[in-house]
């Protein structure tokens, strides 16, 4: 038998791993070391060399687009269809199996499976049917604790209350969700893996059934597996089953989505038979790429252990710039993109990674001044996140409380007990006398609504009068800042559990970074807040390159995953910003940053480039990080430093070892120095009184410094126009 197609493509440790024995199989595939082939012409060697039909293989993938690739190059490698094979996701697998035994799963025949937003609606349904307030008992979290016991193969009852109140009454949540979706025949994706986990348990023929047929099973992303998912596996491999895994515990980065990395280690436990097959031949990057992501993955030590090389060149050394701050390092980044393109490559060959999507604007803001188009690659832009706009409609309300479209965005965000019905009221009202919701709504309080929702809608218009009242002589920043935690909407996603509830908190708190950077032009005849929210809106209504347009690519960290570019950026390497400041102080938090920062160092091929800021303001706070515990991690003879072009507003350098770094006090006390001031120099201002100089920016007529004055708090002023008296 010429089995030459299915092994000459591959090296010697894809080789080993692709014609193993019938043995459990753990294949450590470092990235880029060519996993996908590895799986691909395993099931083909299975096939055509071990005589292993199609209808015995269970291939499982985390994406419906890895599974129809996984079938093509079978398929191609076979010349041969294999439509008998089982491939696919959980969920998918899962639900092919619910189908085919929806008796035995105890489910009707045509039950129905509903996605995240039906399932978010039946909970905010029940919730209303129990008469309970859902600023109380936010929805999302509801649906975040349901979701996340399914995970653990938990159901009501088999819940500890911990003696908690609070758990207690989201177990008691779960219990009615889970009758309603018993009466109506629904089933959601958590549900899916359980009821499938279930089935097997509590129906040994079927199990059997299914461990008799599937004698091989592969799995993709094995680090990424959850406790269920991985209790799926291993009840149907049995003891005799084949399970040959795919994965990296150095790209395990979804620990917030309940992912285990633990599964790895836990494999060799199960199957003690197992062999061990590490691919550490990168098909990628260059070697200084590759040496540099070594040497800061293997600080982690909770891993199996590899070492990436590649045959390839060494390559460029990985290049670190120190920013003065955000803009400088937007500005060093537009000039490194404008050098790739000259030199005539694509666009879309170049990414910008970043850890925390707030970091975005900035970014966007200097790539459309710079007229170089892009995309955020899985994610909205800036302006056009939820969290934002449903700030901003609040600011456009109290500018104008003629702005209807605002009006409705947030009459009832958070929830406030004014339902759809008294909005249709008011949209009536409005309607019949061609007036604005806002005049519609003081109307229908006093003659038409109930007494409940008249005072709730009340509250709310005293709340917006009140935010015009107390925002009427703050700054710009101020008054955004003012507007967002009065709104209420700080507390509301704090209450939406995990990573998506902290990223939507981080992005408000830019907005009021934004404020704080927006600059009213010299000629521009309106109010600075109006003028503000015109800026806003028509960066929203600036779109995205399209798909198909040559645009550069940007994303945090978590999206780049499986993808790769010539060349990329990984800016905002500070600590508390990467790692996260969350992570600080948790051994597996920080491990898991790491391995974040080792997936970010691997998607480049040929250009690697890391910045950071000393100054940097985000989250509408102003901070002086220290660089990245990971840049430190880099060996020094794979790094070259960028030194920046204007030197005039740096400071000295101190040295630290053989790597130059300027420190964050050297930095401002050189600026205050050029501008004639000095940081803690108290200062009298003819409105705010006295206060004390903490930082300062800029050059020339547009200095700035920040004072905290002792009566009226920390305040951003113009030099040349502040008439500050020096004390």
């Amino acid at each position: 038998m010429d089995v030459t197609p299915i092994l000459d493509p591959l090296n010697d440790a894809q080789r080993e791993a692709v014609a193993a024995p019938a043995e459990p199989v753990l294949v450590i595939a470092g990235a880029g070391s060519g996993k996908t082939r590895v799986l691909t012409h395993r099931a083909a060697w299975l096939i055509e060399v071990e005589g292993v039909s199609p209808q015995s293989l269970l291939a499982v993938t985390f994406t419906n687009k890895a599974a129809a690739e996984m079938r093509g190059r079978i398929e191609s490698l076979l010349k041969m269809p294999v439509n008998h094979l089982w491939i696919g996701t959980f969920h998918g697998l899962a639900h092919r199996l619910l189908r085919r035994h929806w008796q035995d799963a105890k489910l009707p025949q045509n039950f129905q499976i509903i996605d995240s937003d039906d399932q978010l609606r039946l909970i905010k349904r029940l919730l209303k049917n129990l008469e309970i307030d859902d600023s109380r008992w936010v929805p999302r979290e509801i649906q975040y604790f349901i979701n996340a016991q399914k995970d653990e193969g938990l159901r009501p009852q088999h819940i500890d209350d911990e003696g908690d109140e609070t758990r207690r009454q989201l177990i008691a949540f779960y219990q009615s969700y889970q009758e309603i979706c018993e009466r109506g025949g629904l089933v959601d994706f958590a549900e899916l893996l359980l009821r499938a986990h279930e089935l097997w348990r509590d129906r040994p023929d079927v199990l059997q059934h299914y461990q008799r047929r599937f004698s091989h099973l592969l799995v993709d992303e094995f680090q990424d597996t959850n406790a269920i998912q991985y209790a799926w596996l291993r009840m149907l491999a049995g003891k005799t089953g084949l399970l040959f895994a795919v994965g990296d515990d150095d790209q395990s980065i979804y620990r917030w989505r309940g992912a285990r990395v633990e599964h790895i280690y836990q494999f060799q436990k199960d199957f003690p038979q197992a062999r061990i097959v590490k691919l550490e031949q990168n098909y990628r990057s260059t070697s200084n790429i590759l040496k540099a992501a070594n040497a800061v993955i293997a600080n982690n030590s909770s891993r199996m252990g590899k070492n990436l090389w590649t045959d390839g060149i060494d390559g460029e050394a990985i290049k670190v710039y120190s920013a003065f701050n955000e803009r400088d390092e937007a500005d060093f980044i537009i000039g490194r993109l404008r050098d790739w393109s000259a030199q005539g490559n694509a666009r879309a060959d170049a990414a910008v990674l970043y850890r925390s999507n707030a970091q975005s604007r900035v970014l966007e803001e200097a790539l459309m001044n710079a007229r170089i188009p892009y995309r955020v690659y899985g994610g909205l832009r800036f302006f056009e996140r939820q969290e934002i706009k449903d700030a901003l409609a609040y600011l456009r309300l109290v500018s104008n409380r003629d702005d209807d479209s605002a009006f409705e965005r947030v009459v009832n965000r958070p929830t406030r007990g004014i339902g759809a019905r008294t909005v249709e009221t008011m949209r009536a009202y409005g309607r019949a006398n061609a007036t604005s919701m806002w005049r519609a709504a003081a109307a229908v309080a006093s003659d038409t609504l109930a007494g409940r929702a008249s005072a709730s809608v009340l509250a709310f218009m005293q709340l917006i009068e009140g935010m015009s009242r107390d925002i009427k002589n703050l700054s710009l920043a101020d008054k955004v800042d003012h507007v967002i935690n009065l709104s209420g909407l700080i507390e509301f996603f704090k209450k939406e559990k995990g990573e998506k509830g902290e990223t939507r908190i981080e992005n408000l708190e830019e907005l009021v970074s934004a404020a704080r950077g927006f600059v009213l032009d010299a000629d521009e005849d309106m109010d600075e807040l109006d003028a503000f929210l015109a800026h806003a809106a028509l960066e929203a209504g600036e779109g995205q390159a399209d798909a198909w347009e040559d645009c550069v690519q940007l994303m945090t960290m978590h999206s780049a995953k499986g993808l790769e570019f010539p060349m990329v950026v990984m800016c905002g390497m500070e600590d508390g910003l990467f790692p996260h400041q969350r992570s600080l102080n948790d051994v597996h938090g920080l491990e898991e940053e790491r391995r974040l920062c080792y997936v970010g160092i691997t998607r480049a091929r040929e250009v690697l480039y890391v910045t950071y800021a000393e100054q940097r303001r985000l989250h509408g706070m102003d901070s002086y990080a220290q660089q990245s515990r990971f840049i430190a991690e880099l060996p020094e003879d794979l790094v070259e430093e960028i030194r920046p072009k204007i030197e005039t507003s740096r400071p000295l350098r101190q040295h630290q070892g053989n790597r130059r770094i300027a420190t964050s006090a050297n930095l401002r006390a050189g600026a205050a120095e050029e501008i004639g001031v000095r940081l803690g120099q108290r200062v009298r201002h003819g409105k705010f009184g006295d206060g004390v100089i903490l930082n300062c920016e800029g050059h020339g007529a547009h200095a700035r410094v920040e004072v905290n004055f002792e009566n009226a708090g920390t305040k951003w002023l113009v030099l040349s126009y502040a008439n500050l008296d020096l004390m």
